[in-house]
């Protein structure tokens, strides 16, 4: 059974209840990576993104150029580092490019 929060607390208290309560954690930290790739990558590598998953701590984006696969995986680590940032946590752990 759930915890009950007093009339005191705040919305972001009761948010973050609901969330943990109802297991949502996952699937927000999906669309949250999801957004953070268009924002960060820009409409040149977008227009070769055919999807981005989330699976885990891996994060798995399939590309239709394989040029574009081979320059990304150069910079694997940045990349990482750019959507954890964004996230302002550590959500991405690892980046597979197919």
């Amino acid at each position: 059974m759930a915890k009950r929060l007093n009339n005191d607390s705040s919305i972001g208290d009761v948010l973050k209840q609901i969330i943990q309560v109802n297991k949502l954690q996952p699937g927000i930290d999906d669309v949250s990576v999801k957004d953070a790739w268009k924002n960060l990558m820009g409409n040149g590598v977008n227009t070769y993104t055919r999807n981005v998953i989330l699976k885990g701590s891996t994060l798995y984006v399939e590309l239709t150029s394989a040029v574009l696969r081979e320059e990304l995986s150069y910079g694997k680590a940045k990349i990482i580092k750019m959507i954890n940032e964004e996230l302002r946590r550590e959500v991405v752990k690892d980046v597979v490019l197919r």
